[in-house]
């Protein structure tokens, strides 16, 4: 079955021969290779580029580095990279004709040297060159300068709901509960069953997420990272800082991890895109407060599988499903701080700070939004939006809620929206 990536599949189109090495990066196994080698493939073929003109060659693919005179076997026991000499020359030998030939590179980071190859590539007028990769460099989110300004990335999430529901065979309720609890890997989304899908990601995070970190780190007490992911797991959506982690490690673990270590640690995560953090920012003195901070997981299916299913809070798994949309959509997320000072029962003057879930921005557009699971009274409600009306500004102030609700606006200029409009409707804020 054909997942439709097409949000990504555009980006990739509109930045055609654009003179720059086009990067793929994300999460392993969110889709990167299908997007490159069949979905923009495909596409070259329908617009009428010739195949001999598109060099599909995936670095740990045996067959492929066996074109170039490379064994696989040998590359791993010697841990080493792909001979860039033996891949530049067959390069040579297939773009040997006129016309723009296309060079879609799978693993790219198993190549020896691939920074200088591509950026010679990028000198020639007949190559247009596009990547992805999956561990050691290419996780890292600074992949980018090692293009020495020269390439442009596209960020890939697992699914979205929307694309989570092309495939998903139930109605737009029961996906979204499924979708929250087992998450978008597609290859986890195309199994069936429940036991089988907890499995591949049991595996995924065994085999793959926790054994690349470790190993491209070079992480020394494998047990401490894995306790750290274990707490952040339990805790996605909360506000910390690894010196308040330092303090839960010395209750609970007993442990005297440093909070530098912690720090090097949560970075290590950010780094291969398995979590992002979302800063504070006071929305009245437009500055950013550095500690503490929210984090979120790129898919909540790797992070139910890190605690084996058993701590589901629908309240704080929305939330995380709607900072990974905002995210995806391109905006940048905070999350935002109001002061304020009020007096209280007895008149003394109170100082506080309310906090709105998501300060949004794209571009020179901004809007906030507060993640509600129910708001079942006026008081819940007006719980929910007293942050907004502290907020002198005119930008758009949204709750997302998941009741059934239409979307409308309030008598305030507030909008309310369902997680199922905000999710299946791109411009049910934007309107």
């Amino acid at each position: 079955m054909e997942i439709k990536r097409d949000y990504y599949l555009n980006k990739l189109i509109k930045r055609q021969n654009n003179g720059l090495v086009k990067v793929i990066t994300g999460i392993r196994r969110c889709g990167k290779s299908y997007l490159l080698n069949t979905l923009f493939y495909n596409y070259l073929i329908e617009s009428g580029v010739d195949k001999e003109h598109i060099i599909r060659f995936a670095f740990d693919s045996a067959d492929d580095i066996h074109l170039i005179g490379e064994s696989l076997i040998s590359v791993e026991k010697e841990k080493r990279g792909v001979n860039p000499e033996l891949f530049m020359e067959y390069i040579r030998s297939q773009t040997s004709g006129e016309g723009k030939y296309y060079l879609l590179l799978d693993e790219v980071q198993l190549l020896d040297c691939f920074e200088s190859v591509l950026n010679g590539y990028l000198r020639k007028d007949n190559m247009d060159v596009y990547v992805t990769g999956s561990n050691a460099k290419f996780l890292s989110k600074d992949i980018i300068t090692e293009f020495a300004g020269r390439g442009d990335e596209i960020h890939m999430y697992p699914l979205s709901f929307a694309e989570f529901m092309s495939v998903y065979k139930g109605d737009k309720y029961e996906g979204l509960s499924e979708y929250m609890l087992y998450g978008g890997i597609p290859l986890v989304v195309l199994r069936e069953g429940a036991n089988e899908k907890a499995a591949v990601l049991q595996n995924l995070f065994d085999e793959i997420y926790i054994t690349d970190i470790f190993k491209r780190n070079r992480v020394k007490n494998q047990g401490e990272l894995e306790d750290l992911l274990n707490i952040l797991s339990s805790a996605i959506g909360s506000l910390t800082n690894p010196e308040k982690l330092k303090n839960t490690f010395k209750t609970v673990k007993k442990s005297s991890i440093t909070a530098k270590t912690i720090k090097k640690y949560l970075d290590y995560f950010e780094d291969s895109f398995l979590i992002e953090s979302a800063q504070r920012y006071d929305i009245k003195g437009k500055a950013y407060i550095e500690t503490p901070k929210k984090y979120y997981f790129s898919d909540l299916g790797l992070r139910n599988a890190r605690i084996n299913f058993r701590q589901f809070e629908q309240t704080h798994s929305m939330e995380n499903v709607i900072y990974n949309e905002l995210r995806m959509r391109g905006y940048s997320v905070d999350v935002g701080v109001v002061p304020i000072a009020e007096k209280d029962k007895d008149g003394k003057v109170v100082r506080k700070a309310l906090e709105v879930d998501f300060v949004c921005n794209l571009g020179s557009a901004r809007c906030y939004i507060q993640s509600a699971y129910s708001l079942p009274d006026e008081a819940k409600r007006n719980q929910e939006i007293r942050p907004f009306r502290k907020i002198d500004d005119s930008f758009k102030k949204i709750v997302v809620t998941k009741d059934i609700v239409p979307t409308h606006y309030d008598e305030n200029g507030i909008l309310t929206v369902n997680i199922y409009e905000f999710l299946l409707n791109p411009g049910s804020i934007e309107g």
